[in-house]
């Protein structure tokens, strides 16, 4: 397949070499597969196969695209959209500045993201599965509902300006598993994310859910007074909090815009707690990576915060071009974020749960509806909805109803920090609008924030 895909990649090259602009042309196939559960049941089981195109006209500081959906063997549709491209790009509007079109000094092949073992999952694996992770634990009242979400992704590059090409290919899966009360209206989830096979174990979910279960079925459940608390955050909660700050703190082209917590003349400044390093790391297979990006760059390991310090935003290429900047590497549709542990001991839930404490302490597993109040700011606003926890000193646990935050990441991240867990984990953050684009980030498995405050506490589910 690999070799046909470059074979007729090089074949729409040698065509598009005939328009007076230059071509680039981007192949995107997935294939992907879902299946649905709900009230204890499959409620639907698909998969698609697509191939998509995006053509993109260059003709000085004009540019156009064109994008269709089609396969290998329509070629004369493909040459169409190439010549609508380059028919397009003459009416552009000229932009303010010199776009780079790549220039590929090499050919660039890389499918160590990809797991043979997992593409081929049958879906009698996959109920497998979910039957593992909630054995015994469904009952009249408690229902199974959730996700398995799998495929295998392929992306492939050439332009007119070099015959060489790039090729890039991962397997993935995203497993959401929920329980939750038919009459009292709760819920519980656990997850896990994988690039292999191997990486997938439902006994590591039962386990969560096995506690999480005992706490939601005998503890009372209760309205949390307004106030400040100590906050233990979940690796979901945290994965989401890293993907704000991602769009509105680390990105050169927002900063520039003015969308963006972290100033210019924060480089090599402590702007965050001396707890927290945060990288790119393009080594880590479990988040989908990248080690070359869309320009042809070689992507290694780049610091975003070591200790606090900022260290540098990443440029796109084509922010880069507007405003004079020097690319990081990072015109990638994802990047490999890796938040560092820190040196607490706390492997799983019902680890956290008997940690002794002389205080009220709340766990927040995920955070839901979130969105950014003002990015200058890092001020986000988000829900805690189902899973969350009150650990108490004397060892017990209390269910709150849902409570939210309104706070900045600035504090969310800085000295309000208390520890990170030693053990961290992939949190798939992929999301189903568009292209395929398998996105996970590595985070601790908890992190404690003191003195955070609740701005809403709902009085019931």
């Amino acid at each position: 397949m690999k070799e046909r895909i470059l074979k007729t990649l090089t074949e729409l090259r040698t065509y598009a070499l005939q328009k007076s602009c230059d071509i680039a042309i981007d192949y995107n196939e997935e294939d992907s597969q879902l299946m649905r559960f709900a009230n204890s049941a499959i409620s639907l089981n698909t998969n698609e196969h697509l191939v998509h195109i995006d053509i993109t006209a260059q003709e000085g500081r004009k540019r156009a695209s064109y994008g269709l959906i089609t396969n290998l063997d329509q070629l004369d549709d493909i040459k169409s959209g190439i010549d609508t491209a380059a028919e397009m790009v003459v009416h552009a509007q000229p932009l303010g500045y010199d776009p780079t079109m790549p220039v590929f000094k090499e050919s660039f092949s890389d499918e160590n993201a990809f797991d043979a073992a997992l593409a081929a999952m049958t879906n009698e694996d996959k109920l497998a599965y979910f039957n593992a992770a909630v054995k015994s634990l469904e009952t009249e009242e408690i229902k199974l509902s959730g996700i398995f979400s799998s495929g295998e992704t392929i992306l492939a590059q050439i332009n007119t300006r070099s015959e060489h090409t790039q090729f890039f290919r991962s397997s993935d899966a995203q497993v959401t598993v929920v329980l939750a009360h038919a009459s009292l209206k709760w819920e519980i989830t656990a997850e896990q994310s994988a690039q292999a096979r191997s990486a997938l174990d439902p006994n590591v979910l039962r386990d969560e859910l096995v506690f999480l279960l005992d706490c939601y079925q005998h503890s009372a459940p209760t309205q949390l007074p307004l106030g400040h608390y100590d906050i233990v955050f979940g690796s979901a909660a945290l994965a989401d909090l890293l993907s704000i700050m991602n769009w509105i703190g680390i990105g050169g082209g927002a900063m520039k815009r003015g969308f963006s917590m972290i100033a210019e003349e924060s480089v090599g400044k402590k702007v965050l707690s001396d707890k927290f390093t945060l990288v790119d790391d393009p080594s880590r297979l479990e988040t989908f990576p990248f080690r070359r990006d869309f320009m042809g760059m070689p992507r290694s390991l780049f610091p975003f915060f070591t200790k606090g310090v900022f260290q540098g935003f990443a440029w796109f290429q084509d922010d880069a071009d507007e405003y004079g900047a020097q690319p990081t590497g990072h015109t990638v549709p994802h990047k490999s974020l890796v938040l560092q542990g820190g040196e607490a001991d706390v492997p799983s839930l019902e680890a956290l749960a008997k940690q002794p404490r002389t205080k009220d302490i709340l766990y927040i597993p995920f955070l839901h509806y979130m969105n950014i109040v003002n990015p200058t700011k890092g001020l986000i606003t988000g829900s805690s909805r189902f899973g969350a926890l009150l650990l108490k000193p004397d060892g017990s646990v209390v269910v709150p109803y849902n409570v939210r935050l309104t706070q900045s990441l600035l504090d969310i991240f800085g000295e309000k920090v208390a520890w990170l867990s030693r053990q961290t984990v992939a949190y798939n953050t992929s999301v189903s609008y568009g292209t395929r684009n398998p996105t996970a980030l590595i985070v601790p498995r908890f992190m404690q924030v003191n003195d955070l405050e609740i701005s809403h506490s709902n009085s019931s589910y």
